[in-house]
């Protein structure tokens, strides 16, 4: 059990050599949820073995698809949805497993689902994922901690203006339009590259999705989706990871399978600090599987104020271990969190450390101090493990993290990733 591990790491060592970057976790888990919107057998690539991905699996095969994983190639059969409620033990496993709602209810015209991990309906994402259901003609009532969701004429097109641009709201108002009948509309939808992703699944699979990757997203219902194959995009904060994981030792990376055009406003951030990032394999900055090299050979020095925002802003899941990296830069760093709350956890693991950082609010100020030393950490979240991860590579002697089923949700094996590059780093 990941519970009982630790990821102990001697510190201070250069990472040099090449990673091949894996398929991207927030992508994967709304193409998983995709299948079950058509009718016989698609095959994903690039998928990556996450702890997150074998629970989609899961829930699949709960709902009576059938699943199948070769290295990096699921195949899912959804030709036959003999089961439309997701127990609650699955629902808590994952946190965004509210992203299958879209697709039950479009396909099966009902479902029944607990709150995503456990909890009271409250958190204002999950409002806005029912709420635009309900605009397109679902039924959904909150019953002893359940979702009972019913469509029994089927969803129809509608016109919502998301308040906030919430990735997998969006990601479920597609997948419920893919099926429903006439037109919806998105307005303020998110812009990430996974939507585009999921747009491109839906599309190859016979949809009619138009616009996505900017702020409004038009979907025509179709009557069915034929299942397809299709290549699951690169994880640009795995990349984003593994960059800072290269800036923190004053290493040499190349990474492989990346989009340097998704990573553009993280290598902009290093490059400031004082790295050096090439882009080959498609023009620098453009869209398209590329290779990004990365060294430092100087100093690293502060960005300055890092603010957090929707795409193409700084990335929220960046910010920990970006956070991590500034510990050790010379100057003040600022960061302001504008996505969520209480995204700071990792701060006073990093001051374990001898990081210099203090917390108020949304605010998060740096001081980079000469070194840093190892220490026991915990890990309380997926990105904020990345961070003690990142830290443990910068710092003089040895760390041990523990908390590693937080980490495993989003990184395949990243301790046999970074010992691949020169990091002094095992599992036990």
């Amino acid at each position: 059990m990941a519970e009982q591990q630790r990821i102990v790491i001697n510190g201070g060592k250069r990472l040099e050599g090449e990673i091949r970057v894996q398929g991207a976790k927030n992508s994967a888990l709304p193409l998983l949820a995709a299948t079950v919107l058509c009718s016989g057998e698609s095959v994903l690539h690039n998928c990556p073995r996450l702890s997150d991905c074998d629970a989609a699996c899961r829930i699949l095969e709960c709902l009576g698809c059938k699943c199948k994983r070769e290295q990096t190639t699921v195949t899912v059969n959804a030709s036959v949805i003999s089961g439309t409620e997701v127990p609650t033990p699955l629902m808590r496993e994952m946190r965004s497993s509210i992203i299958f709602l879209g697709s039950v209810l479009a396909r099966c015209r009902s479902c029944r689902l607990s709150f995503p991990g456990g909890c009271e309906l409250g958190p204002r994402p999950i409002d806005f994922h029912l709420a635009a259901l309900r605009e397109m003609g679902a039924e959904i009532e909150e019953n002893h901690g359940y979702l009972e969701c019913s469509a029994p004429k089927g969803l129809h097109g509608a016109r919502i203006t998301l308040s906030f641009s919430s990735v997998g709201a969006t990601e479920n108002i597609m997948l419920a339009a893919a099926l429903s009948q006439g037109v919806t509309e998105i307005h303020n939808a998110a812009r990430e590259p996974e939507i585009v992703d999921l747009a491109n699944f839906i599309n190859k699979c016979g949809g009619k999705v138009s616009g996505a990757g900017g702020s409004t997203v038009a979907i025509e219902g179709v009557e069915s989706l034929s299942p397809c194959e299709h290549r699951i995009m690169p994880d640009r904060i795995a990349a984003a990871t593994y960059l800072c994981c290269c800036g923190a030792t004053g290493g040499e990376l190349i990474l492989t399978d990346v989009d340097s055009g998704d990573l553009r406003p993280v290598t902009a951030v290093l490059e400031q600090m004082g790295c050096s990032i090439y882009t080959y394999g498609t023009e620098a900055g453009k869209k398209g599987e590329s290779n990004i090299f990365i060294n430092l050979h100087r100093p690293l020095i502060s960005p300055g104020t890092i603010r957090t925002n929707v795409h193409p802003g700084f990335p929220t899941d960046a910010q920990p271990p970006l956070m991590s990296l500034t510990t050790v830069a010379s100057g003040t760093t600022v960061f302001v969190e504008n996505i969520f709350e209480n995204r700071f956890k990792h701060a006073s693991e990093l001051t374990r450390l001898g990081a210099k950082i203090s917390v108020e609010g949304k605010v998060a100020v740096v001081t980079g101090v000469k070194s840093l030393s190892g220490a026991e950490l915990l890990a309380t979240d997926l990105r904020g493990g990345a961070a003690l991860i990142t830290a443990g590579l910068a710092a003089e002697g040895i760390s041990k993290i523990s908390g590693l089923s937080h980490i495993d949700r989003g990184y395949e094996s990243i301790e046999k990733v970074l010992r691949g590059v020169g990091a002094d780093i095992k599992r036990i």
